[in-house]
């Protein structure tokens, strides 16, 4: 049956049909990975973020300098794509590991160089944010995630007029046109919580107030260099992004609730890398978002077994991609055939059950073998019907909280701990762990925290309310 676009909208048939069949908010396929080693890939650094990020911008702005010293000459025209391939083109990598909450350890750091990457790519900051959310908890599956961008069938003189971005790029700014006026269309409405509808308002005033400035000051002066700066790059210079993107889920398998089947793994040059952020290992990322870029090579050396084999070069996934695509064209029903290994079916979490737990006559509970935990961990702990994750804080600091994100039901025991916050695995939503207090978004409601403390050996609680 060929699909249409409408099978794709985020409301009406197609979304019911995804939470008919189990699709939204699913289970996925984890990968098997030791818990230690992946904490050791969940550690953030500042150090490497700003070496990375620092030489991003330090490099658009000596290539826009040479640009204005060069215009309107020969030399300006490669001046020109390089600085549109740094702006408008290496800024999607930073706009996604910034958005989230990974690159810097630093959350004002993230936050600061996501919004410029947002003005880059034209993307509203809140609307795309809750946008990768939904992307994150639905891949690729039809009537939820609005980030499915080669719908079946698909074009591939579409796919190569992307390129251009002629047409995306003003669709996107469109569209902040539309919502600074205050007029937000169905797609934000359905995944944007109603009370940041007025932050999507007043972000995207500020945006094309940015972009109009620079388009009036080149009318002013009449000279298109301003805008040539400032705007004109997200549409000159975003073939980038579609040279990268396109490789992440182009012609992948729709509707199914394992990433190696609906994503991608590329390996890349060194320089492809650092434009790139090392989004390559694109199925690793998914499966584990609480891991920043600059570990996902590891965490691909320690997983690779259970993934099918990544596709050896850039040129290898473009002829699959273009491959798959044109016989898709003519049967929207094709699949890839992929090698993925019959390997057992689910993250095994860290379980402290009830053969580990005890409770005693006096009500007091306990938990687990304090020596037994290395700082930094964390593991769920099931009590009756209730789950909980306790977490190492510091040598002889424990937390124990409630178990479940309150954004999506998603355990937390599977996240990681940032500077004494727990971070959700699925989203990267953050809670104080002291306190319970949501931290990051999108969780805009805390968690519950419970007193518990050492007695000798062992990690104890009577389940009362904590400093929450």
């Amino acid at each position: 049956m060929t699909a249409t676009v409408s099978e794709y909208a985020l409301t009406g048939e197609s979304k019911r049909r995804a939470h008919e069949s189990g699709l939204v908010n699913a289970e996925w396929f984890l990968a098997d990975v030791d818990p230690a080693r992946m904490r050791e890939f969940q550690v953030r650094s500042n150090a490497r973020a700003a070496l990375d990020i620092g030489l991003w911008l330090a490099l658009i702005v000596v290539f826009g300098v040479l640009a204005v010293l060069t215009a309107w000459s020969w030399w300006s025209i490669p001046i020109f794509i390089v600085y549109g391939a740094l702006y408008g083109g290496a800024s999607d990598s930073r706009w996604h590991e910034c958005g989230h909450g990974t690159a810097f350890r630093a959350g004002w750091a993230n936050e600061a160089v996501y919004y410029i990457a947002c003005f880059m790519l034209f993307r509203g900051p809140t609307v795309w944010r809750w946008s990768h959310y939904r992307h994150h908890t639905d891949t690729i599956i039809k009537g939820r995630d609005a980030e499915i961008v080669f719908q079946r069938p698909p074009s591939v003189g579409r796919a190569l007029f992307a390129y251009t971005h002629i047409q995306g790029g003003t669709q996107m700014f469109w569209r902040l046109v539309k919502h600074a006026f205050g007029h937000l269309d169905e797609d934000a409405k359905e995944f944007v919580p109603e009370s940041e509808w007025r932050r999507v308002i007043w972000e995207s005033r500020v945006f094309v107030a940015i972009v109009a400035a620079a388009a009036i000051a080149s009318v002013v002066i009449l000279d298109p260099l301003p805008i040539m700066l400032i705007g004109g790059p997200t549409i000159y210079g975003a073939w980038l992004v579609v040279f990268f993107g396109i490789t992440q889920h182009a012609g992948m398998r729709e509707d199914v609730l394992d990433h190696r089947y609906n994503t991608r793994t590329v390996y890349m040059n060194p320089l492809f890398r650092w434009l790139y952020l090392n989004m390559n290992y694109h199925v690793e990322h998914h499966m584990f978002p609480s891991v920043p870029y600059r570990s996902l090579p590891d965490l691909h050396d320690e997983i690779k077994s259970q993934l099918a084999p990544a596709l050896p070069n850039t040129f290898a996934a473009y002829k699959e991609i273009f491959t798959t695509l044109t016989r898709q064209a003519k049967d929207p029903t094709y699949e890839i055939p992929l090698d993925v290994p019959d390997v057992p079916g689910a993250h095994h979490k860290i379980e402290v059950g009830e053969s580990n737990w005890v409770r005693h006559a006096d009500g007091v509970i306990d938990l687990a073998d304090a020596e037994a935990f290395d700082v930094g961990e964390m593991r769920r702990v099931d009590i009756d019907d209730r789950t909980f994750v306790l977490a190492c804080l510091g040598p002889d600091e424990f937390a124990l909280c409630d178990g479940i994100c309150t954004h999506q039901q998603v355990h937390l025991a599977d996240g990681a701990l940032v500077d004494g916050q727990i971070e959700c695995p699925k989203h990267n939503a953050r809670f104080d762990a002291r306190t319970g207090a949501a931290t990051q978004r999108p969780a805009r409601e805390g968690i519950a925290v419970y007193g518990v403390e050492r007695q000798g050996e062992r990690i104890v609680t009577r389940l009362e309310p904590g400093e929450g």
